[in-house]
């Protein structure tokens, strides 16, 4: 089978416990893999190259573009399109073969300037079949796509990193069928401490609103009807653990909503508290 005309990127920062998975699951079915680390003093270097991903070295400076941003800049320019992976993630073996069926048309221009990929979901060790349903615009052709520089600089939480927005399509946006797989092996703390810093930037905004609505059209649909739900701890919780039958996943099913859940509540609180500096 032929490689798949895609460069696939993967941002990282100290992912030793999962890049291996990682890369391994994609080295054989694109041109290139790309690892874009920012000075880990794990083994997430080493461990890559030694699976056969180029591994390249980021700074960020402080400014726009930030770190995904400049992989559609920099990273394999000659490949137009664009596969962005977390360091804990992996494509399913059916959206392999849907890529295949694609783009493994030698010559087919494929016309879209985006695929939105739903994600496979693991909490606390386990696969979520049910619950809240995160979709990602992880595969994009880089002069068609680009993500909004907004006045989030001085904002706590995200860093290099761009916040939870989608970057800008400039036509046609297509959602594949099949996941993502993101399975983190790090303990659940990390998630933890993770959204922790998330809800400190999601608390920012709300102190800020004309970068709010800068973001909020840069977001999903389910994003930007979310955005103006009222109550929203227990509209997550309601939504993740009924609506969309999270109970279904047993214990991890409530943990996951709880989780979320708590996130929402942490915005509102820190939102409360009032502005903090970044």
């Amino acid at each position: 089978m032929s490689k798949l005309p895609i460069v696939v990127a993967i941002p990282t920062k100290n992912e030793a416990a999962n890049i291996v998975t990682t890369v391994r699951s994609v080295i054989d079915h694109v041109e290139a893999v790309v690892v874009v680390d920012s000075d880990s003093t794990d083994d997430t270097q080493k461990l890559a190259a030694a699976e056969g991903a180029e591994v390249v070295p980021y700074e960020w400076d402080g400014k726009y573009p930030k770190k995904k941003q400049w992989c559609l800049d920099h990273v394999r320019a000659d490949i137009p399109w664009l596969l962005f992976l977390d360091g804990d993630e992996t494509p399913s073996a059916e959206l392999l073969a849907e890529l295949h069926r694609i783009f493994g048309q030698p010559g087919r221009e494929v016309a879209v300037a985006a695929f939105d990929i739903p994600l496979g979901y693991w909490f606390a060790g386990r696969r979520l079949k049910n619950g809240y349903t995160i979709v990602k615009r992880a595969l994009m052709h880089r002069g068609r796509c680009r993500f909004p520089e907004l006045g989030d600089l001085d904002a706590p939480g995200m860093g290099e990193q761009e916040g939870h927005y989608q970057p800008i399509a400039d036509g046609r946006v297509v959602r594949l069928s099949a996941p993502i797989e993101h399975e983190d092996l790090d303990p659940v703390r990390t998630w933890f401490d993770r959204h922790n810093r998330y809800s400190d930037w999601e608390a920012w905004l709300e102190h800020h609103p004309e970068v709010r609505e800068e973001i909020r059209v840069a977001k999903t649909r389910q994003g930007q009807l979310f955005h103006k739900a009222p109550f929203k701890p227990l509209v997550s919780f309601a939504y993740a653990y009924v609506l969309k039958r999270g109970f279904l996943d047993g214990r991890a099913g409530l943990d996951y909503a709880l989780a979320m859940s708590f996130y929402r509540w942490q915005i509102g609180l820190k939102t409360r508290e009032g502005p903090q500096a970044g």
